[in-house]
């Protein structure tokens, strides 16, 4: 590819802090070249095709079977939720699912910020698996895959506060993100879950441009808990203002991410062995919507025995969002129908999130929809931390009802009154063409539906590039996308909307 070595960062770098960008330019200009062989290679190879339709899969890729000997293979937990979860244990260890949080045995100050600060009355499908797993001893690693919007923060939350001492004024646990946005959304829940407990929290990340403190002048963390962005935690750590011989639990969230882009995952490998270093064995959690190979990779070389959770590939599209697509004409006809046709009955049932591809489309659509006098705000990476913490706190607010982004906020973002998502711009691989970025797509319609709510999505197709790739995400996760017949029939998106529950 001829542009592999521009200044142009792929889609996901709307996401990386801006302080460590240099910092990874090489890594990525060592791994262009590889990059660019796998990426023409997946053009033209159905046998590739094929092996990148596996990609996402969990770690155990299927359920597990009896051997050829006939031997028993690992249990799977039993639970009478419907949803595809299937655990697989490692060892010797018994585990039995949670049906109450008080079958955990978890402390009563705990207990009480579930109950009465979280309005928690029992585990969701995923929590009742992984918390007996997190909580017991002997105190095994877990690799955890579950549905966006399932309950995972509350479990690797839930465990971080059970397992440091409260007594204790030191770092004990750390949680890795990849974005501030994330990094400040799990310490919110943290801080309203622990909120009993005495139990605290640093948050590494950035500071905005007028907090600026150096490093060095910093003093020492004496936390419990240190949830950030890799970047900021690795300054913290180098610098002595983390101590890390008492952590007893590392977090990956969103660990694919973390784990699979060379920047990030270089940062995250340099965390575990500092800590393996100092601390000597701790228990590794990673917790994403979406596996990889890369991150099938990193397992195998730093999780020896652990437990895993996982779903199937076709279960992960979420059920309750229902998704369609709709062939518009041009980028003109984008804005109309979104304008006329799903604002006209949209508005009425939620908050909604618009996701292109570039910062550019960002101004693009805000500035096409702000001049028919629709209040809506815009997000993408280049702008000031603070300038985007004030936009989330408006949206998460309320104050508006739009907000079009990139896919800085495809993974993690939180927001219970989001029941419409729009892909104003398909997701791709960076350097392909029609190649379908499956992971972000995941992330992106799991915006909606958090918790099970009911939700829509509506993909805006423009030629046949998108119909390219609305296609493979079809094969992909074996689910056919009905179509909106008309995109200029506002009748045909009053159905669809009832269709989906919101109307």
């Amino acid at each position: 590819m001829a542009d592999k070595a521009s200044p142009e960062k792929k889609s996901w770098a709307d996401v990386e802090e801006e302080e460590e960008a240099k910092a990874k330019a090489e890594a990525a200009a060592a791994a262009s070249a590889s990059a660019s062989a796998a990426s023409s290679s997946s053009s033209t190879s159905d046998p590739t095709v094929e092996a990148q339709a596996k990609q996402i899969e969990a770690l155990s890729l299927a359920p597990p079977e009896d051997d050829a000997a006939g031997e028993e293979a690992p249990p799977l937990l039993d639970d009478s939720d419907d949803a595809q979860i299937q655990a697989v244990t490692s060892g010797g260890t018994v585990y039995e699912s949670a049906t109450t949080f008080e079958d955990l045995q978890l402390s009563s100050e705990l207990l009480k910020g579930l109950h009465d600060e979280m309005g928690f009355s029992r585990p969701s499908k995923i929590q009742a698996i992984t918390l007996p797993m997190i909580l017991t001893s002997p105190y095994k690693d877990l690799v955890a895959q579950a549905h966006n919007g399932s309950g995972k923060t509350t479990c690797f939350v839930l465990g971080m506060l059970s397992r440091v001492d409260p007594n204790r004024r030191m770092p004990q646990a750390i949680c890795i993100c990849p974005t501030r946005e994330l990094a400040q959304q799990n310490k919110a829940v943290l801080m309203r879950m622990g909120k009993f407990t005495g139990i605290t929290c640093a948050c590494a990340i950035p500071p905005a441009q007028k907090d600026y403190v150096p490093v060095s002048k910093m003093p020492p963390i004496n936390d419990q808990i240190v949830i950030g962005t890799s970047g900021t935690l690795i300054k913290w750590i180098t610098n002595k203002k983390v101590a890390t011989r008492e952590i007893k639990m590392i977090v990956f969230d969103e660990a694919d991410h973390m784990l699979a882009e060379d920047g990030f995952r270089s940062d995250s490998e340099r965390i575990m062995r500092d800590i393996q270093r100092s601390a000597g064995g701790c228990q590794v959690l990673l917790f994403s919507a979406t596996f990889n190979e890369r991150v099938k990779d990193f397992v195998t070389k730093v999780i020896k025995d652990g437990n895993q959770i996982f779903v199937k590939k076709e279960e992960l599209t979420l059920e309750k969002v229902k998704q369609y697509k709709v062939q518009v004409p041009d980028e003109a006809a984008k804005i109309e129908v979104i304008r006329d046709k799903i604002f006209e009955f949209g508005q009425k049932v939620g908050q909604v999130i618009i996701f292109v591809r570039t910062k550019q489309s960002t101004k693009n659509v805000h500035n096409a929809l702000t001049r028919e006098d629709y209040v809506c705000s815009s997000i993408q990476g280049s702008l000031d931390q603070g300038e985007r913490e004030k936009i989330i706190q408006e949206f998460k607010d309320g104050y508006t009802k739009v907000l079009i982004s990139t896919d800085v906020l495809a993974r993690g973002f939180d927001q219970a009154q989001v029941n419409l998502v729009i892909n104003y711009d398909m997701p791709i691989k960076f350097g392909t063409r029609d190649e379908p970025d499956y992971e972000v797509y995941l992330h992106r319609i799991g915006r909606a539906g958090r918790f099970g709510r009911k939700g829509a999505v509506f993909n805006l197709l423009c030629g046949e590039t998108d119909n390219v790739v609305m296609r493979k995400i079809e094969t992909y996760f074996q689910h056919q996308v009905p179509e909106v017949r008309n995109w200029k029939n506002e009748e045909d998106f009053e159905t669809a909307l009832k269709d989906a529950g919101l109307l």
